[in-house]
């Protein structure tokens, strides 16, 4: 069942209002005299006769958790005397700082964390700012203000929380601390040029630690008292009661005027209808006339919610996917559905949960309330359901795949299928793997399912179209003490290196070569071939300067020694041989031909070697030429 709560008042008000006072009544002894207002529409709960003030001398005094609905047209003077800014709110199009304003007074009863919402469609823009002061014509600065736009399309604004649990909202203010007996003054103010109304919720700790006195209602004199808001289903006594009253005349007014309730003639008048009430006390000395506003707002349900999945793996979980099952068929319009952690929370509206909740280990029970947008109190806790952390499929298979350019398959996807899990390719393959004949992309959407929970990934697979490799180049640096080789390819494709029996690595460079025969190898990581070239890394002076100073007099190569049959051939740059080093010659060259020294030039040399397989051989990618200097 709905949770109803007590009392609250309500003031409200309408955007084309003739302004409707309370005036004051000395000992409760003093006459009340009517002023004529017009028929308005009230805002969000019923059509009633209400209040709004434009100026800041005449701001209505509300009190307690009052939802303060209404719209607001102009503004009557300019309480801020030609200033161009107060706090952060500056001038508007009008060119003061008010363009269509509405001024409330409040004093707390206690003390403790205060806040408000400002209720108001996503689609307009209103600002605020708050005072703390006891006197008009003393505002000076506020203590909470706003100014920002509603670019962001919010639906609330204020101080403390925002009650929709949505993302971060930059027109909300810190909490405020206060103190009992001190008197505020609050300015909503709109921006925009569409002005559909607004609502005031109250919060804070102090609505817990008193939760009927935390603002004092002493403000409002009336013998009825302040205006009242209720849930539809709550019983509502107004009492007239007056010491040597002789008679009470009761009189209601659903929008046509007031008429004579018949039969109603006691000192209290029990309730159930959204309309003002007025009655009359006959005494001695005189009529007491006093009316009072009554708003019954709709009291929500909150329908059956399923169990939900946490899936492991992402970092939050959207809670707003399950407004619509808290709703059934309500109006999303008129109620709001919040989050929380414990019922307690619930209960009272605090700590609401974000929209996105982050993810949490285990199960965890989510405690729903649905509230009217009107009457914040009107609210069911009755809902809840488990959120349950579920394992996410581990899409743990490669994100690449290659065909051969000749033909061929290839399967991607996972090894095998996983329990629990259902599978389903955009191309409607319900497998857990697939081979595919054609390039392209091609995504998988696994489920793990346990029970009526279920938590989904997905994983998009490139299939490229492969060359089998070849070797353009191998790059030898001979620095002798840290040699390295470095492979290119014709084609960039997906491949691993190997150098010798070594493991198969993605870098196409190998630092740290020992000098001697090596077997380089590149391999089509998809299977498309492989390609392989016998390679020798040498070392040898990129000059030799033989002038007999006992300092590189002589070129020569080093490591020779560990091929079969090594010959070294000299050549100019015309082609002619000049030196020639056999396998046995360790001595080198020393820069003469047949004892006559030759000039500063460059050289060029050839290696051969027997190989494996017995056959002569020339060394491959040495970069084979020096420089002669004298």
């Amino acid at each position: 069942m709905p949770h109803l709560c007590c009392y609250t008042t309500l003031i409200s008000v309408g955007a084309n209002d003739h302004l409707f006072l309370w005036l004051p009544e000395l000992n409760r002894t003093m006459k009340y005299f009517g002023i004529p207002s017009m028929l308005i529409f009230f805002i969000g709960l019923c059509t009633v006769q209400a209040q709004i003030s434009p100026d800041c001398g005449t701001a209505v005094p509300i009190c307690n958790n009052t939802p303060v609905n209404g719209g607001t047209t102009g503004y009557g003077i300019d309480d801020f005397n030609g200033d161009e800014v107060s706090g952060c709110l500056e001038k508007t199009l009008t060119g003061v700082i008010e363009s269509n304003s509405a001024w409330y007074r409040f004093r707390t009863g206690a003390s403790g964390q205060l806040g408000f919402n400002i209720g108001f469609d996503a689609s307009e823009d209103w600002d605020f700012a708050l005072y703390k002061t006891n006197d008009c014509d003393n505002l000076g600065e506020p203590v909470r203000c706003n100014f920002f736009d509603n670019s962001d399309a919010n639906s609330y604004s204020g101080v403390g929380q925002d009650p929709s649990g949505g993302p971060e909202n930059f027109q909300y203010e810190d909490w405020l601390d206060v103190a009992q007996g001190e008197d505020y003054y609050l300015l909503i103010n709109n921006f925009s040029n569409t002005n559909s109304g607004f609502s005031i919720q109250f919060s804070g700790s102090i609505f817990l630690t008193n939760p009927y006195d935390a603002l004092d209602c002493s403000i409002i004199n009336n013998l009825l008292g302040p205006p009242i808001s209720a849930c539809e289903g709550e019983p509502v006594l107004l009492d007239a009661t007056t010491t040597s009253a002789v008679n009470y005349a009761w009189f209601i007014d659903s929008g046509t005027g007031f008429v004579p309730m018949v039969g109603e003639n006691g000192a209290t008048l029990s309730v159930s209808q959204s309309a003002s009430y007025r009655v009359t006390v006959v005494t001695p000395t005189g009529n007491i006339i006093s009316d009072v506003q009554v708003a019954f707002s709709a009291a929500p349900s909150t329908y059956p919610i399923t169990d939900a999945a946490s899936c492991e793996g992402f970092q939050s979980f959207d809670l707003s996917q399950k407004d619509s099952e808290a709703l059934g068929g309500q109006n999303p319009s008129k109620f709001v559905v919040s989050y929380y952690a414990s019922l307690a929370d619930a209960n009272n509206g605090n700590n609401v949960l974000p929209k996105m909740h982050p993810t949490v280990l285990g199960t965890q029970t989510i405690y729903v309330r649905v509230s009217s947008v009107d009457n914040p109190n009107c609210f069911d806790v009755s809902g809840q359901f488990q959120l349950i952390n579920l394992e996410s499929p581990k899409m743990d298979f490669p994100s690449e795949a290659s065909l051969c350019v000749n033909g061929g398959t290839v399967t991607i996807g996972f090894d095998m299928a996983v329990a629990n899990c259902t599978y389903l390719w955009d191309n409607g393959a319900q497998t857990a793997q697939i081979t595919v004949v054609q390039a392209g992309t091609y995504t998988l959407t696994a489920t793990h399912v346990e029970g009526n929970l279920s938590c989904s990934d997905t994983k998009t697979v490139s299939v490229t179209v492969s060359d089998p490799p070849e070797i353009s180049n191998i790059e030898i640096e001979d620095l002798q003490n840290n040699n390295t080789v470095t492979i290119s390819t014709t084609v960039q494709g997906n491949f691993e290196y190997q150098l010798d029996e070594g493991e198969f690595q993605l870098s196409n460079t190998f630092n740290d070569v020992s000098p001697g025969m090596h077997r380089v190898t590149v391999n089509d990581i998809g299977g498309c071939g492989s390609v392989s070239e016998d390679i020798v890394v040498v070392g040898f002076a990129k000059f030799f300067t033989p002038n007999g100073d006992s300092k590189n007099d002589t070129w020569h190569i080093e490591g020779v020694n560990i091929l079969e049959n090594p010959e070294v051939f000299i050549y100019d740059r015309y082609g002619k041989l000049i030196k020639y080093i056999g396998a046995t010659d360790t001595f080198g060259w020393d820069g003469a031909m047949n004892g006559k020294a030759l000039p500063e030039s460059d050289y060029w040399f050839k290696l051969t070697y027997t190989a494996a397989d017995g056959q002569r051989v020339s060394a491959k990618y040495i970069n084979n030429h020096f420089a002669l200097k004298r």
